[in-house]
């Protein structure tokens, strides 16, 4: 078979991706992964000549699962994995065709990826990191009946796939906040619930407590029992006091909104303009410009920030320096960085800080801690996590969805 004219090649390659352009918007608008699948294999089917048989395949975590297919048997194979492990296009041709014949294929950009196979086949991978591992789609598309594999069967689907992997993590990426809504609105109907018994029951029996004791105490002259009876107060008065936390917790979560698009900028200098004056000990280094675009998050996504600042000036003895910046590890999500340089945390305390309520001894803050920062970021559909900074004190790491 003889090669086919590189430039006539080039016109239908560019015809072919013209195409494919009305459907990848149609993706773009798509609400459900379901949607995505079934748009992209009537795209290929009706834009790809040759009787193509194509398949949706979605990376997330790890793993593969076929979104939707029209090939028999094993839809993706191992062309699959090897077009993930290559980062780039993997074109197999029919076991009869010359292997000079491959030269009829002419790509710009990276060369794909060449085997020998029973049948015609490309696959085309569009994959992102993410906190949880690799995550996006690749494309395949087999012909039973095509023996040269040409620029205009392999161009749209790398065009096509950077669409639909775009759609198909937006849409997960919703998913994972709408879970994180229904978990925020669970947290708020229990916390809401230990709120009334503890302000309720235990409260009532703290009052009886406490006005026992300072009844008792004046008629105390044994110093050991006296000594007692000053422990049991201030250990009631200490449970008065973690009930009150509690209530804190309460209405700051009943006034919390739910997510929306939010500039992260404003917010950030906000936050550091806030703590910057409150602590004389602290020193924050920000980049304003590297927070320059739009987080999914409620109103209190500064109280966030400003928690997770003031933590390290009164969990530190002396003069600290925070460094804030911000990491774009793909398209999809932002990584705001707390990085200071004091005391840190041990490996053994880094998941104690979370618990909700911690209060350090010499906390001026609301005493609802980090964990109360964790479950706000997780209601946002975000994390947190909490590790050795580079200057030897304590990393917050704060990922957010970006708008």
């Amino acid at each position: 078979m003889e090669p086919e004219d590189p430039v006539g090649s080039r016109d239908r390659t560019a015809r072919t991706v013209g195409q494919i352009v009305k459907y990848s918007r149609e993706v773009n608008q798509s609400e459900t992964v379901d949607q995505v699948a079934s748009l992209t294999i009537e795209a290929l089917v009706h834009v790809l000549e040759g009787h193509p048989e194509p398949t949706v395949v979605e990376l997330a975590g790890g793993e593969q699962r076929v979104l939707g297919s029209m090939t028999a048997g094993d839809p993706g194979g191992p062309v699959v994995g090897r077009a993930i492990d290559a980062d780039r296009p993997v074109v197999r041709t029919a076991t009869d065709v010359p292997m000079a014949d491959l030269d009829a294929v002419h790509l710009s950009g990276n060369r794909p990826s060449f085997e020998a196979g029973e049948a015609a086949t490309v696959a085309a991978p569009s994959v992102r990191p993410t906190d949880d591992g690799d995550a996006g789609v690749v494309l395949v598309v087999r012909w039973a009946t095509l023996d040269v594999v040409e620029p205009y069967h392999v161009k749209p689907l790398e065009y096509l796939a950077d669409h639909v992997a775009t759609a198909v993590l937006k849409i997960r990426s919703r998913e994972r906040l709408e879970r994180a809504r229904n978990d925020l609105a669970t947290r708020k109907r229990m916390v809401e619930l230990y709120d009334r018994l503890l302000r309720h029951d235990l409260g009532n029996d703290l009052q009886v407590i406490t006005g026992f004791t300072e009844a008792l105490q004046p008629l105390v002259e044994d110093p050991q029992a006296a000594e007692y009876a000053t422990r049991i107060e201030d250990a009631a008065q200490s449970a008065v006091d973690l009930i009150g936390r509690v209530g804190d917790i309460v209405k700051t979560l009943e006034r919390e909104r739910e997510p929306v698009a939010r500039s992260l900028r404003p917010i950030v200098e906000s936050a550091v303009a806030e703590t910057d004056q409150k602590y004389e000990s602290l020193a924050i280094s920000a980049d304003p410009e590297s927070f320059e675009c739009e987080v999914y998050a409620g109103d209190l996504l500064e109280t966030v920030f400003s928690n997770i600042l003031s933590n390290a000036a009164v969990h530190n003895d002396g003069p600290v320096t925070v460094e804030v910046d911000a990491d774009r590890p793909n398209r999809d999500t932002v990584v705001l960085v707390f990085a200071d340089d004091g005391v840190g945390v041990p490996p053994e305390r880094r998941e104690e800080v979370f618990e909700m309520g911690t209060k350090g001894p010499d906390s001026d803050g609301t005493g609802l801690g980090l964990g109360f920062v964790q479950a706000l970021t997780e209601s946002y559909g975000g994390t947190v996590t909490l590790e050795a900074s580079p200057a030897g004190g304590a990393e917050l790491r704060v990922t957010l969805d970006r708008a």
